[in-house]
């Protein structure tokens, strides 16, 4: 499974493959499973049916890794239209945004002001923004970015960040995140990367993401577990229970179109749940990572294709 996992990785970065893939009808049918739709409103109807099942929701504008200043500035003007749209229709959503997406590639400055701009936007309507995280090599920029807003008195509160379990500085990223209470969300990590930085395997990777979800729980501030695992799931409502953390002190996180029956279920039990739904027509990264991940997806997609 690692060959495959890595297999993926690789062509989600394929330019060529990604451009036929997103124009293709067939492409845009299979990409249904993870991505609400084409459109903002098609996943503003996701949110609302969501909602009235009583889960919260995180809108993905998708578009990582713009390749000029004006696709970034574009792509944080499409977040401000969520913004604005999710106060309109009192969702209970907020956002999840990509640095790389805002120009980081480009310009960490552009991609700082531009997340800023959209973080000042939440402040002011009562929402959050999200800053996703990429690949190792833009951990520690995506981090100074995350504390240097927070600190900002306009911004303070309305700024959270993604935490990989797979990675072995993530327990010291975690402990200064913590201190300076921010929110984090911790999930596994979707990224092949090498073994000098990251846990080999899985179990010692599972084995990290109990640890760091037991000291998130800890904290006071309110934090998002993304996991669709099971064992994972016991694992935490048991140290809560030990610990008597009430559930309203964090969020079980999982993605559109993974595991529903479990996220209707969490909901059931009087667990607060948020969905990640993505949307938008620069899919095809964001799918190929899904697959990565779990070889039921893989599954999902060879018996589809042949429904075309």
């Amino acid at each position: 499974m690692p060959i495959l996992r890595s297999a993926f990785i690789a062509l989600s970065k394929n330019r060529t493959l990604r451009h036929f893939a997103e124009k293709s009808r067939a492409g845009s049918r299979l990409s249904s499973r993870f991505v609400a739709g084409m459109e903002m409103d098609d996943a503003l109807r996701v949110a609302e049916t969501l909602n009235k099942q009583g889960i919260a929701v995180s809108l993905d504008a998708l578009g990582e890794s713009v390749t000029s200043e004006e696709e970034a500035r574009q792509a944080a003007q499409m977040y401000h239209r969520v913004l604005d749209a999710i106060a309109e229709r009192k969702l209970s959503a907020n956002i999840s945004v990509k640095l790389t997406q805002m120009g980081l590639e480009q310009s960490p400055e552009l991609a700082e002001f531009l997340a800023g701009s959209l973080a000042g936007h939440a402040h002011a309507t009562g929402n959050f923004v999200r800053i996703d995280m990429e690949d190792s090599s833009l951990t520690q920029k995506t981090l100074d970015i995350v504390r240097r807003l927070h600190a900002h008195p306009d911004i303070n509160g309305s700024i959270g960040t993604v935490i990989q379990a797979s990675l072995y500085r993530s327990r010291a990223d975690i402990e200064q995140l913590l201190a300076e209470g921010i929110k984090v969300r911790l999930c596994k990590g979707a990224y092949m990367e090498p073994a000098k930085i990251a846990f080999p395997n899985k179990v010692q990777v599972d084995e990290n993401y109990i640890r760091l979800s037991c000291l998130l729980l800890e904290s006071s501030v309110y934090h998002g577990l993304a996991t669709h695992d099971e064992t994972m799931i016991a694992a935490i409502r048991t140290f809560a229970d030990q610990h008597q953390i009430d559930p309203s002190r964090f969020e079980f996180q999982m993605l559109f179109g993974i595991r529903r029956d479990l996220q209707r279920k969490l909901v059931q039990q009087g667990y607060n749940v948020r969905i990640y739904v993505p949307f938008g027509q620069a899919w095809y990264p964001y799918f190929m990572r899904r697959l990565a991940e779990r070889p039921a997806n893989v599954v999902f997609l060879v018996k589809n294709l042949f429904r075309f």
